[in-house]
């Protein structure tokens, strides 16, 4: 796919822009010389912008040997930032794709800037390169996914070639377990049920020697996994309890728990969600897809971590046999649950996962869900809920979303908020106290499983899709918190008690 190269091959060539202040940097130089002066021409008439994310085509008509270059705008030098990076190749990206060119390259030296170094810059390049071609697996007859895809990227550099593909590797790593997340995300729940989802996950773990363990219905009736049970009680759909171990070091210590609600469609159970509110319930399933894209990049870079995944995965459906409001039913963990929402469904399962990562030996809980609509109403689209009980754990995670791009925001759980999913009469929780606070309600709940465990909860039933295409994807699932959870950790350190 992508090839470090010291002279040019190919056609075209994407090459970044900054505002200039005074010369053009020295490969720009040299490839305006070779274009008779007629790159200057063009930047002073405003026909190739610097302005950032712009695209210029400009045909040379076989100068340097290429046809074709696309020149990316890159704003101010100083101002120039990773993420800038990413977006900026993201762009060139998908104007070389839409041309329909199949190979392309990058002088990468034109894309250094602000805080960004070469190695930097290959890293988001391929990085981008990954989420900006991503395409969509439809199932109409002629699919957008067999369209003309570029098939190799040639770096130009003259830093050391080691380090600037060992960066490239990372880069396409972390991007194609984010496609990989999408993917499970976009699928119609009708192909990938509980079942299809550990089929997959047997897959990840043959290639990638995971230890694997699936738990049949019959198995969580036996260990009293009430939460999951009482989820999957009205589907014909069997449920499954997905667990991938990755063992870092020699000792299985310190091991964190990724937890990911693996809801592959939700109906509401009788408390029945809305019309419109049950078109993409398919995506319920978000937080199981990031914790197995996450596992995708961990066995391809292989940190020193131990890491366990658990993904309770079962649909929500009505039925004869289905949950009903007043129910109670009995955890994994011992807690009795009082169901007064049959639509809270996410956190019964997560209840049960959470315990389990426990009894596998996971001293760091990080659960993912797409648990609440009271998220979104409270931070919107473009961030991620976030609550703990562990600062330094909380610390760690922020740090990854950060250097990710991939925003959280942390919400609160006082003392009153813990009283009110325990306020029933008949059980030691109820699993919705009501609308106020819904998405802390969500998290408090998740709490009363985690215990005394370093815990954090990630709400991304905002984040995990996107209504609208850009620089680094199209509309459709986002992958959300996959980059984050394995740049977590693969950068951890064991929080001293």
């Amino acid at each position: 796919m992508f090839k470090v190269l010291d002279g040019l091959e190919g056609e075209s060539l994407i090459v970044g822009l900054f505002k200039q202040n005074g010369n053009l940097s020295k490969a720009l130089q040299e490839l305006d010389k070779k274009l008779n002066n007629e790159l200057t021409k063009l930047i002073k008439s405003g026909e190739i912008s610097s302005a950032k994310n712009s695209v210029a085509k400009l045909y040379t008509f076989d100068a340097e040997n290429v046809k074709r270059i696309y020149f990316v705008g890159l704003g101010k030098e100083k101002e120039f930032t990773f993420q800038k990076a990413m977006e900026a190749f993201g762009h060139a990206f998908q104007a070389v794709q839409q041309d329909q060119k199949k190979i392309v390259s990058v002088q990468l030296s034109t894309f250094i800037g602000g805080d960004v170094e070469e190695v930097d810059a290959a890293h988001a390049l391929a990085e981008a390169f990954a989420l900006s071609t991503y395409k969509i697996k439809n199932y109409k007859q002629r699919s957008s996914s067999s369209e003309s895809s570029i098939e190799a990227v040639h770096v130009l550099t003259d830093a050391d070639k080691a380090k600037i593909n060992a960066a490239l590797t990372a880069g396409y790593v972390y991007g194609r377990g984010t496609n990989s997340a999408r993917t499970l995300v976009n699928m119609p729940s009708n192909l990938l049920t509980a079942t299809e989802l550990a089929n997959y996950s047997i897959e990840l773990a043959k290639k990638y020697s995971f230890e694997i363990e699936i738990l049949e219905k019959k198995d969580m009736e036996e260990m009293g996994m009430g939460g999951i049970l009482a989820v999957n009680k009205g589907s014909s759909e069997p449920p499954k309890m997905i667990v991938l171990k990755y063992q870092g070091k020699k000792i299985w210590d310190d091991a964190i728990g990724l937890v990911g609600k693996g809801i592959t469609y939700d109906t509401g159970g009788y408390s029945l969600k809305p019309r419109d509110g049950l078109v993409n319930m398919k995506t319920d399933m978000a937080g199981a897809a990031a914790v197995l894209g996450a596992m995708e990049i961990i066995g391809e870079i292989k940190p020193k971590q131990n890491v366990v995944a658990v993904i309770p995965a079962t649909d929500n459906m009505i039925g004869s046999g289905a949950m009903k409001p007043d129910d109670v039913i009995v955890s994994l963990s011992g807690k009795t649950i009082e169901i007064l929402n049959t639509d809270a469904e996410g956190r019964l399962a997560l209840a049960d996962g959470i315990t389990y990562a426990k009894q596998h030996g996971a001293k760091y809980i990080i659960d993912v869900a797409t648990l609440t609509g009271g998220v979104i109403v409270a931070l919107g689209k473009h961030t991620t809920g976030a609550m703990t009980n562990n600062e330094k754990l909380y610390d760690q995670l922020w740090k990854a979303s950060v250097e990710c791009n991939e925003r959280i925001w942390r919400l609160p759980i006082f003392e009153d908020d813990r009283e009110r999913v325990k306020n029933s009469k008949m059980a030691d929780l109820n699993n919705s106290p009501g609308r106020e606070g819904h998405a802390i309600m969500g998290g408090a709940f998740l709490a009363e499983f985690a215990e005394d465990t370093p815990w954090v909860h990630l709400d991304i039933a905002g984040t995990s899709t996107t209504s609208k295409k850009g620089p680094l994807g199209p509309e459709g699932a986002t992958g959300v918190m996959t980059r984050t959870l394995a740049a977590f950790v693969e950068k951890f350190v064991p929080i001293k008690s």
